[in-house]
């Protein structure tokens, strides 16, 4: 994306830092939308002991995801740009390899999402850092995202720990 393409910004914000915002948040649109999927994925496919419990621990982190990708949608808008939400820019803006399992036991399930919040999670962690040089309002919102996504991870992670606090693998 050009400094060209954009008609406007946010007052005060100079073009250059616009597109290096979108650049960022459009990333971290990708990766939430496709969390946002996968989550729904394994609330559809998770089966075995501790099924209900998972089965709506999800629910409500595919909403709070949503809205993330929503508020992000509509920050890139804010600042010129185009937020670009459908199933070709995932799959090509993606750098990870789609989510592999179907059906499936809890913990597996679990172990592999845990996995997944790993990814997004410190990429979040890097944008707020790219972010905090040019753009302080789109730096805090992925940091009260962040927190969020890492309270789900938590919430998975709590599946998984023994009771002297590792991880299964």
């Amino acid at each position: 994306m050009s400094n060209n393409d954009f008609k406007f910004t946010a007052p005060g914000m100079d073009n250059e830092s616009a597109v290096r915002t979108v650049k960022v948040l459009s990333q971290r649109l990708v990766a939430l939308l496709d969390l946002q999927l996968t989550l729904k994925h394994i609330h559809w496919n998770v089966v075995g002991p501790n099924f209900i419990g998972v089965h709506e621990m999800l629910d409500p982190q595919v909403d709070a995801v949503r809205d993330m990708t929503d508020t992000i949608a509509e920050r890139i808008a804010t600042l010129g740009g185009v937020p670009n939400g459908t199933p070709k820019a995932i799959v090509e803006g993606r750098s990870w390899e789609d989510y592999s399992l179907g059906k499936g036991l809890v913990v597996d399930h679990l172990v592999a999402l845990d996995k997944v919040y790993d990814g997004v999670n410190s990429d979040h962690r890097k944008a707020i850092g790219l972010l905090g040089e040019i753009d302080p309002v789109s730096e805090d919102m992925i940091t009260g995202q962040l927190a969020d996504l890492e309270q789900f991870q938590w919430f998975v992670r709590a599946h998984l720990e023994s009771s002297s606090g590792e991880l299964k693998q």
